[in-house]
Order: structure tokens, then C-alpha cells, then sequence
């Protein structure tokens, strides 16, 4: 599977923004699919993760309750909703996928990736 990660944009801070990544191919729904972001100088840092069923979701504390992720297997892709963005949410964000059982937000479970798209939330 390829991922396109879009949606990205420059907003101020307190706008909404919903992301999305487009997978090509049919293996798509045995995918645990993940979002990540990253700033220079910084390892990658998970942000949410939803299980392949659709049923299980997990998010780092520093977005839970702001950020919301989905998906929709009919049109192969993954979405994070991002409401009540802070200046410290811009970084490049990152679509993953993971044929694992369980969830995981360890970046190196993730073996697929979407070439990223650029968030910057002004204050």
C-alpha cells in the first residue's frame, strides 16, 4: 500500500484543520493506521492511532480531547480532525500504516508512510 498524506495548511491558532491520507491499493483495511509529526531537529512523535477494525483508538495526551482520528475503508483513508490548534502543534504530520494485532505508537512498527504535510498554526 502507498499513502498520500494532504490537508495540511497555515491557520491561527484556535482554527480546525482536517487532514487526510489516501492509501492506493487493497490492503488497506489490514491496516492499523497512525498519524506522527515531526519538527526539525526532533525525532517523529506519534500523535493517534486507530486500529484496522476501526474499534480501538489512542491518542498522545498532548492532542486527547482536541484531536480526532477516522476512517473510512470504502474510500481507503485515514482522516485526523484537528480542532483548537496551539502554535506547538505545527510540525510536518505524518500518515503510517501497521500490519501488526495490536496498536502501537512506536514509529519503527510503522513500515509504510505517506510523504508528510506541513501544519504551521500562528498564535
Amino acid at each position: 500500500v502507498q499513502l498520500q498524506a494532504s490537508g495540511g495548511g497555515l491557520v491561527r491558532a484556535g482554527d480546525s484543520l482536517r487532514l487526510s491520507c489516501a492509501a492506493s491499493g487493497r490492503a488497506f483495511s489490514m491496516h492499523n493506521m497512525a498519524w506522527f509529526r515531526q519538527v526539525p531537529g526532533k525525532e517523529r512523535e506519534f500523535v493517534a492511532v486507530i486500529k484496522r477494525s476501526g474499534d480501538n483508538t489512542h491518542y498522545a495526551d498532548s492532542v486527547k480531547g482536541r484531536f480526532s482520528i477516522s476512517r473510512d475503508d470504502a474510500k481507503n483513508t485515514v482522516y485526523l480532525q484537528m480542532n483548537g490548534l496551539k502554535p506547538e502543534d505545527t510540525a510536518v504530520y505524518y500518515c503510517g500504516g501497521d500490519r501488526s494485532s495490536r496498536i502501537s505508537i512506536i514509529r519503527y512498527h510503522y513500515d509504510v508512510w505517506g510523504q508528510g504535510t506541513q501544519v504551521t498554526v500562528s498564535s
